[in-house]
């Protein structure tokens, strides 16, 4: 009587007389490259019985499939066997005692029958047996990586036969090689199953959704994107999706999309699509990449919102905003820039003459001079002037986060960056940028402001990824930039680049005149904003105000009007004489004589200064520039010297040593 044997100790086991030779390699190699073209799960499985078949004269082999219960068989491969044999056994319900490959399957190890008609495991199928002439049945369980049956592999015999050794490897060899089949069919047919699950979901949303392949070929769009553009998914593959595509749009977005995806990093920008009613409008697209295992890029998912009407409205406004800046430069062609004096149109005549330019200007002067009315003044009247103005007050930032501030950071770049923020360059691109209190910017931000100048790229904090821009710099500081650059604080290179045109605004006591001007101005505007009706200014009034050196200009007189105008009772306009105490030039011989010194001490530095160019100058036979020549020697840059000489009326030629000199010397 045939015994099952499930203990994996065979040495009891009698030998075939003729054993089967182990699985060749070259077997195995044509079974996975089957797999590997995508050959069905039937044409694997076949040809792993056929090849196994080959091997042993007379043997027949079967692969039955566990079903998706786990508790019955079903028919998978067995094209040898009688037909009545494999109707009998399909749908068999696995047990511990039902015949080889049930049982098989339910002890979750091998099987070896040598004598099916005398064993008890085959009681119930002794007559298709007889029918069917098999008598040894050797099965198998087909077990998957993570340790589950997926079915049974069996070899039969017409005769009463014991398995060897290399009859229980082979069965071994096939075993696993099916497994391999039958997993990777599975998980190629979950994951049909799965993709088919999610496009439908997909589809369901109303959000439009493009599939794209890691070399930015369309893959796939959802049924809100057919319905937008009127394509079909024929069309979406087969590359008509481009002609949607506005022509203008894909000539300039062409390299920026692929430099973007290159990166792998998600990415975003607008660009218009035709509407299946023929009309163009604009979407904004977002793109985000999908990563395998390996954190490789293999497809990129993006979304697209129509924003037609935000940009329509955008254009609304930008069109509002010019018709009302023209108006305003009709009635104030310099906004708040009010005076006539010299120097004021000394500032206002450079002002027109840089605007139309895209130079980087230096507005340097007191603090409270104006210097922000000047910088949006020259950004009014640029090519720019319909983008953004931002201004930076360098100063007000703390210096941990100014880099920050005005490049950007990514999510994470620090504690508190819960999110990626774009940096004032960035907000101000193809438009202005105004840094003032430049002076106070730290070394390390010096550097990178350099850059941006320089090559017109930056990094955001956290990313090393450079971003392009196009945008005008003015910067501002009522510091001695050339005095920081000689103590070693501030980079000389970075003034040079800033230092392109300078401007400098006068001080409100170099420009008194225009004082009675600027206090009527003032007074008008903030007797408005109070309710008030102020007819009068007192001449007494405009004296004060004239005498007075104003060492916080424009922004103090700004202060000290709208204080009077609010204690103002009448229709006339004064001030409190103890408001302006300390610096005030009153016509007393005191204040009068504190201004003859001041200018005495004046005109004793500038004497001195005259001295010492004079004495540098005959040092250098007249020679300005150059590393022997007066600049140098003084230490400072030749254009500043170049200045120097000509505000103190330096002749410098009678310092040159004419040719016959030299020779008689």
């Amino acid at each position: 009587m045939a015994n099952v044997k499930t203990s994996p100790n065979l040495q009891a086991l009698a030998i075939s007389p003729s054993p089967a030779q182990t699985l060749p390699s070259e077997a195995v190699l044509d079974a996975l490259k089957m797999m590997l073209i995508g050959a069905s799960l039937n044409e694997v499985l076949t040809s792993i019985t056929s090849l196994i078949e080959a091997h042993s004269e007379g043997m027949l082999c079967s692969i039955f499939l566990l079903d998706e219960d786990g508790l019955h068989l079903r028919y998978g491969v067995a094209t040898n066997l009688p037909q009545a044999y494999r109707a009998a056994i399909d749908g068999t319900c696995i047990g511990p005692n039902v015949g080889s490959c049930g049982a098989a399957a339910y002890l979750r190890q091998p099987v070896f029958v040598s004598d099916a008609l005398s064993h008890p495991n085959w009681a119930n199928f002794r007559s298709v047996v007889l029918q069917s002439g098999l008598r040894a049945a050797w099965s198998t369980p087909i077990m998957s990586q993570d340790g589950k049956v997926l079915g049974t592999f069996c070899m039969y015999y017409r005769e009463v036969r014991h398995p060897g050794t290399n009859d229980i490897q082979l069965i071994d060899y096939a075993s696993r090689i099916a497994g391999i089949a039958i997993e990777r069919e599975r998980s190629r047919s979950a994951l049909t199953k799965s993709e088919a699950e999610l496009r439908t979901i997909i589809d369901a949303i109303p959000q439009l959704i493009i599939a794209v392949g890691a070399d930015g070929t369309f893959l796939y769009a959802n049924q809100a994107v057919r319905d937008y553009t009127g394509l079909t998914k024929e069309e979406v593959r087969s590359g008509g999706f481009r002609e949607v595509f506005h022509p203008e749009d894909s000539e300039r977005l062409r390299g920026e999309r692929d430099a973007a995806m290159s990166r792998g990093v998600p990415f975003d920008y607008e660009r218009r699509v035709c509407r299946r009613d023929g009309q163009y409008r604009w979407l904004l697209v977002h793109y985000n990449p999908l990563r395998d295992a390996a954190g490789d890029v293999i497809r990129w998912y993006a979304t697209a919102t129509d924003i037609e009407d935000r940009k329509q409205a955008e254009e609304r406004t930008r069109n509002e905003n010019i018709a009302l800046r023209e108006e305003i430069d009709r009635f104030a062609m310099y906004e708040a820039i009010v005076g006539s004096s010299e120097a004021l149109r000394g500032v206002l005549s450079q002002i027109t003459k840089v605007s139309p330019t895209d130079s980087t200007v230096l507005i340097s002067g007191e603090t409270g001079t104006g210097k922000e009315l000047v910088a949006s003044a020259i950004h009014k009247r640029s090519k720019r002037s319909a983008r953004a103005f931002i201004r930076v007050n360098c100063a007000a930032i703390p210096p941990s986060l100014i880099a920050a501030e005005l490049f950007g950071h990514e999510k994470g770049a620090f504690t508190g960056a819960i999110q990626r923020r774009a940096g004032r360059f960035e907000s101000a691109d193809g438009g202005t940028i105004f840094l003032d209190e430049i002076g106070e910017l730290s070394p390390e931000v010096q550097i990178a402001l350099l850059r941006v100048l320089q090559e017109r790229e930056f990094e955001r904090v956290g990313n090393s990824q450079p971003i392009s821009i196009n945008v005008r710099v003015l910067a501002a500081t009522n510091r001695d930039l050339e005095a920081a650059v000689a103590a070693g604080t501030f980079r000389q290179d970075l003034f040079y680049r800033l230092n392109v045109f300078p401007i400098r605004v006068p001080s409100l006591r170099e420009r008194k005149d225009d004082i009675p001007l600027l206090v009527e101005y003032l007074v008008e505007r903030y007797a408005k904003r109070a309710g008030k009706k102020i007819s009068h200014i007192k001449k007494k009034t405009l004296d004060l105000f004239q005498a007075y050196d104003w060492p916080g200009n424009i922004r103090e007189l700004q202060n000290v009007v709208e204080r009077a105008v609010i204690l103002c009772d009448g229709e006339t306009f004064s001030v409190d004489e103890t408001w302006l105490p300390r610096k005030s030039n009153q016509l007393s011989r005191r204040q009068v004589s504190s201004a003859g010194v001041l200018a005495d001490d004046k005109k004793e530095f500038a004497e001195r200064e005259r001295k010492a160019i004079a004495d540098a100058l005959a040092e250098c036979h007249g020679r300005v520039s150059g590393p022997h020549g007066a600049a140098a020697k003084l230490g400072i840059p030749h254009q500043t010297l170049a200045s120097k000489i000509e505000s103190l009326g330096i002749d410098k030629r009678q310092f040159k040593v004419h040719p016959s000199k030299q020779a008689s010397a």
